[in-house]
């Protein structure tokens, strides 16, 4: 049955790449490494410091999945083969369609732990801080703005992830000029890094009374959420600190009080904001993390850039710097101008479909 034979060859197509993965994983030492935390978990006295069991258990819970998944997929495509082989026999054409549906789902799974495989960074698992600022548009970028902070919402929930504001400034008439997530989740920050950059829109404009198409920009700055002490020395010269009040909701303290807080860091000009935290030393105590971390990567970036020979050029969020277009009109598609990705479908990926393009982009880095 041609069925029959076109599955077999596309199983026999996974041989390779699953041995291949299979090494990249480093199943042996994984299995070692969890004998090892299960011997620890049994030691007297191992609950008595919560902090070092919860990261025990939380790494062998993490080491015991991937191995898990991995041997899933392996067992999966000899339970499809062999079925295969009982379809052929039997000439049971009622198992195509059972086969034909494990297999689209044993190609996800493939494809997941698949990029998964390519998150090695060293701040990859942790969560990350993404925010975006409204640039070239006026009203109308604003507007992309929340546009884009509802799809990278809808992605995290999909995923699992949990999303809080931790910072925003309205636009004057719709979206904001700026906001601030924590996404918090294993591999956040892998996933995320891929969205750095300028995004533009190009659609008719609900603000534009005359129907023009118009283009707008919107600049997404993402950070891993570090939260040990990083070496980072600050000197109390080079910062300002501004207090504020709060501007969304959380009861009648947080609104009442001058709460939020702004840190300017003045050598490298990044600002840094947080309102959601109760107190003001609360919010202080984050704004201060935040930029410890951003000031961190930043430093990091540049030790590359200089032993790569690549002067860093700091990029105006307009025309010529996007990393993705998201084109409504006179067409729909949505590219990124580093990978190629395309997508057709622009609605989708503002549902929060944006895997194509962060597992293409993963895939890029590692060429």
């Amino acid at each position: 049955m041609v069925e029959f034979d076109n599955m077999k060859m596309e199983l026999s197509n996974y041989e390779q790449p699953l041995l291949e993965m299979g090494n990249s994983l480093d199943l042996a030492n994984k299995k070692d490494r969890v004998e090892e935390l299960e011997k620890t978990m049994e030691e007297p006295g191992f609950w008595d410091n919560p902090d070092h069991s919860t990261a025990v258990v939380q790494e062998c819970k993490k080491l015991k999945t991937t191995i898990e998944r991995y041997e899933t997929l392996c067992n999966d495509r000899e339970d499809m083969l062999t079925l295969i082989e009982i379809g052929e026999e039997e000439g049971d054409t009622d198992i195509v369609s059972e086969v034909a549906e494990s297999l689209e789902e044993f190609k996800q799974q493939f494809e997941e732990l698949r990029i998964e495989t390519l998150l090695s960074g060293e701040y990859d698992k942790n969560n990350a801080i993404l925010t975006l600022h409204a640039g070239a548009g006026g009203t109308e970028s604003c507007d992309w703005a929340s546009m884009l902070c509802r799809m990278y919402q809808r992605w995290a929930e999909k995923k699992g992830f949990q999303v809080e504001m931790l910072d925003f400034l309205d636009g004057d008439e719709a979206g904001y000029k700026s906001v601030t997530l924590q996404i918090s989740g294993l591999n956040v920050y892998g996933y995320l890094k891929s969205e750095h950059g300028v995004h533009r829109l190009v659609r008719i404009s609900p603000f534009n009374a005359a129907g023009k198409r118009q283009t707008s920009f919107v600049s997404c700055d993402v950070m891993p959420d570090i939260e040990e002490d990083l070496d980072v020395e600050i000197n109390d010269d080079d910062i300002r600190i501004d207090t504020y009040r709060s501007s969304g909701a959380g009861g009648q303290h947080i609104n009442k009080t001058s709460s939020a807080i702004r840190i300017t860091h003045f050598p490298t000009g990044i600002v840094v904001q947080c309102q959601n935290e109760r107190s003001q030393h609360m919010n202080k105590d984050k704004a201060m993390q935040m930029l410890k971390a951003k000031l961190f990567i930043l430093k990091q970036q540049e030790q590359i850039d200089k032993a790569n020979g690549i002067r860093g050029e700091s990029k105006e969020i307009g025309w010529g710097s996007q990393i993705r277009s998201y084109v409504m009109q006179p067409y729909t598609m949505v590219k990124d101008h580093r990978t190629n990705a395309e997508v057709g479908n622009v609605q989708n990926v503002l549902d929060g479909n944006i895997d194509p393009f962060i597992n293409a982009y993963l895939a890029w880095i590692t060429k």
